[in-house]
């Protein structure tokens, strides 16, 4: 990918959402929610601080992290869904 975030900014591959519950119901596709987990595949720089200094992102490229339902920018490089979102909209490293 030939995509680079800005400042404080990550690029996360979705994962696919359950097509099953733990107790082997199928979930039809009205129903299934937005993943909530993904892999980092692109990290920006870090942010400025007032001093001018880059404050290092603490996420890499290949974290697998938990994010909110509605956090960050949905956009398609290359046929391939990602979100773009603030290293801040991410919960945990799973």
């Amino acid at each position: 990918m030939n995509v680079k975030p800005l400042a404080d900014r990550v690029i996360i591959r979705p994962l696919e959402a359950e097509t099953k519950t733990s107790g082997g119901i199928i979930i039809p596709d009205s129903a299934m929610q937005k993943p909530q987990k993904g892999e980092v595949v692109a990290a920006g720089p870090g942010k400025f601080d007032e001093s001018g200094k880059i404050i290092a992102l603490t996420l890499k490229v290949g974290d697998m992290v938990l994010y909110g339902k509605y956090a960050g920018t949905e956009v398609t490089f290359d046929g391939q869904e990602y979100t773009i979102m603030r290293e801040s909209d991410v919960f945990a490293v799973i």
